[in-house]
């Protein structure tokens, strides 16, 4: 119980941090490492084209290309909790805190999100390190939206 008290702690301190679309402040490089050992076996990153550029060709998670800055629950074809479906019709977006928050408890996090302590979440699988999870998104964020973004804002 006190994980998810710091998580969602964490959650809602950083929120504000993270609103206006800053970028990622974990080290993507060690993100990639982290990527590769806790979460390519259930995760791809792959482009519009279907370009694998992380993991393998995994589907038992939804494929996280363009989530940093995405809506929660909106990848076509892939079945999601309706708590997480929920949150994202209610405009909630992967930022920082919430994907940090999210994977170091998926389902206590959604419960809190959602205040509904019959949230559940499908993510079975947590993120154990506070680090680590910042650390993935950084990496995550490389691909998609604030990608481009930063990459718009350096020309």
């Amino acid at each position: 119980m006190s994980k998810f008290i710091y998580a969602a702690a964490f959650t809602l301190l950083a929120a504000p941090a993270f609103a206006d679309g800053q970028a990622a402040t974990g080290d993507a490089e060690a993100g990639e490492q982290q990527f590769d050992r806790q979460c390519v076996a259930c995760h791809v990153v792959a482009d519009a084209d279907g370009e694998v550029l992380a993991g393998r060709n995994a589907r038992t998670g939804p494929n996280l290309y363009g989530l940093a800055g995405r809506q929660l629950g909106v990848i076509d074809g892939f079945r999601y909790s309706d708590a997480i479906v929920e949150l994202g019709e209610a405009g909630t977006v992967w930022d920082e805190g919430a994907f940090v928050g999210y994977v170091q408890d998926p389902t206590g996090w959604l419960r809190g999100a959602l205040d509904n302590n019959r949230a559940r979440g499908k993510m079975a699988y947590r993120v154990r390190d506070a680090q680590d999870a910042i650390d993935i998104y950084a990496y995550l964020a490389t691909f998609g939206a604030i990608a481009a973004e930063a990459e718009a804002d350096s020309n």
